[in-house]
């Protein structure tokens, strides 16, 4: 009798890659206070964590399980099953880190929505006080650790479904059918 690898080994170890780099990125720019205020950091940190990373990371686990976990073979269920294993234990684990991080350093939330406040003032000199009133409420109710860390999960998971059509499509090497 032949035993079945679950696509599960091989998402876990990338998944938990994942999620360290995402934590790495939020405490790096916590110690050196980049944030908000500079664009270019959040494009290329967008960048990464939606389009470079979610890619590698699928595509690493896709052909790591391919490769050393199945004989060469793997399905485009498969594919797909490995991509969303990954979004989720990256998402989960950045998102468990995000809640714990809020916990420890209780001025993090506060100080971001100050920032944030202050570029909406100076990109917006024309905004009435209640529509910044409006706005920062908006914000300050996304920016919760118990909102973002489910939102956060459910959003990577959508854009590691799109990764993981992607990918499936190229790797995907079915296994023939025997009598």
């Amino acid at each position: 009798m032949e035993t079945k690898t679950t696509p599960g080994k091989s998402s876990i170890q990338f998944g938990i890659l994942f999620g360290v780099i995402m934590i790495l990125e939020l405490v790096i720019s916590y110690v050196l206070n980049i944030g908000t205020e500079n664009k270019a950091f959040g494009v290329v940190l967008n960048l990464l964590n939606y389009l470079v990373f979610p890619f590698i990371f699928i595509y690493l686990g896709c052909n790591n399980y391919k490769t050393k976990l199945n004989d060469g073979f793997i399905s485009f269920g498969e594919c797909i099953k490995i991509g969303l294993s990954i979004a989720f234990v990256a998402s989960f684990l950045y998102g468990v880190f995000y809640i714990v991080f809020n916990m420890i350093f209780p001025e993090f939330l506060p100080d971001m929505i100050e920032k944030i406040k202050d570029i909406t003032q100076k990109e917006n000199p024309n905004m009435t006080q209640e529509q910044l009133d409006l706005s920062m409420a908006i914000v300050q109710k996304v920016m919760n650790p118990y909102i973002t860390a489910p939102l956060g999960i459910a959003i990577n998971c959508f854009v590691a479904l799109l990764h993981s059509l992607v990918i499936g499509a190229i790797v995907k090497k079915e296994r023939p059918a025997t009598f």
